[in-house]
């Protein structure tokens, strides 16, 4: 299929084979095919068995378990993964692997659709209540192991990691966080266009190769093999980048609309740094970050008000670990080349040249 980076989820041609073709090249899974088939851990394919349209059927990834206070468990997803972007009805049948990776035809049942926050809260997430037995109680992720219950703050330079179904087991970097970003989402499995959010606060990694449509739902966790902590909730992306709402929100939000406070299952360690490189984001003091956050909130709606600005937030300059800079996203498909200024209030701009985002 062509363009399917454009498109929601991962689409799929009802009459097709179970492969999925992007351009004239075959992705499969880092590690092999396991997050494509029946597999009890989570960080693999599935969805909602009615996410499918005249010609296409689509699937994501069930990222991760959590609880509520009396102990039920629930698969971790987004919102338009298995809450078809608000348009789910309670107890619609969740299926592992998702359609996709069945041919078009649902595959085993393993819980059933529950709640999920409107996307205009700043979250793209939803649980469905885990049916007994069908997957891993312990909430092990493919290729990740068990995790900590226990969230971590996104912060510039984190390394991270992530299990998904398109593109398995990755590695990255945070790249900016504190960041507002326009979304765009499909009308319908298989469909390019249909309306645009905006997020803020999002954690934004810069990296081709992170993830890629059908990874959304993805629990992205810090870097660490002994103690990886809960860090961002896969949602979207571009070629270039990849966006995930932070999970103490995510958290917050889904324990307001189920009613019941949620929580990872995993168990209660904490890690120390997990930064990444050299020099990248180590250098930048709290106070450093809030000053440019500071300068971010006052001076975004006139960055985003550019034509082909698609994003802003906070990173670190690549040429010094102690300096924190303004980092604006630009859509270069548009046709528009945005003037941008080289300093704003003192503060460097740093620009990412990208493609739309969208929710894959």
């Amino acid at each position: 299929m062509k363009k399917l980076s454009i498109l929601s989820r991962v689409a799929l041609p009802v009459l097709a084979l179970s492969l999925l073709t992007i351009g004239s090249s075959l992705i499969w899974a880092d590690g092999g095919p396991n997050h494509r088939v029946r597999n009890l851990h989570l960080g693999v394919s599935g969805g909602n068995v009615r996410d499918s349209s005249r010609r296409f059927c689509c699937s994501g990834t069930l990222g991760a378990l959590v609880k509520d206070a009396q102990n039920v468990q629930y698969i971790l997803s987004n919102n338009h993964v298995m809450g078809l972007s608000g348009s789910a009805s309670a107890g619609d049948d969740i299926s592992q692997p998702g359609l996709i990776d069945n041919n078009c035809q649902v595959s085993t049942v393993v819980a059933d659709f529950t709640v999920a926050p409107a996307l205009n809260t700043n979250v793209d997430a939803a649980i469905a209540r885990l049916r007994p037995g069908l997957m891993d109680g312990t909430g092990n992720i493919e290729d990740i192991g068990p995790i900590s219950s226990v969230v971590r703050v996104p912060t510039i330079g984190l390394g991270v990691q992530k299990s998904g179904r398109t593109t398995g087991h990755t590695t990255g970097t945070v790249g900016s966080i504190n960041t507002t970003v326009s979304v765009r989402y499909s009308k319908s499995c298989g469909s390019n266009n249909g309306p645009v959010f905006t997020f803020t606060n999002q954690v934004v990694i810069n990296s081709s190769t992170f993830s890629a449509g059908g990874d959304s739902g993805s629990l992205i966790v810090t870097n660490n093999s002994s103690c990886p902590q809960p860090v961002a909730l896969l949602f979207a992306g571009s070629s270039t980048s990849t966006i995930g709402n932070p999970v103490g929100l995510v958290l917050t939000r889904l324990s307001t609309s189920l009613g019941s406070a949620v929580s990872f299952v995993g168990g209660t360690c904490t890690a120390g740094p997990t930064l990444e490189g050299l020099s990248f984001g180590q250098g930048l003091s709290d106070e450093t970050i809030a000053n440019v956050s500071a300068i971010k909130e006052r001076r975004e709606n006139n960055l985003l008000s550019r034509p082909g600005v698609i994003g802003v937030g906070v990173g670190g300059a690549d040429d010094d670990a102690s300096e924190a800079v303004l980092v604006v996203y630009v859509d270069q498909t548009t046709g528009f080349t945005p003037r941008l200024p080289r300093r704003v209030d003192g503060v460097r701009v740093k620009v990412v040249y990208t493609d739309t985002f969208v929710a894959y």
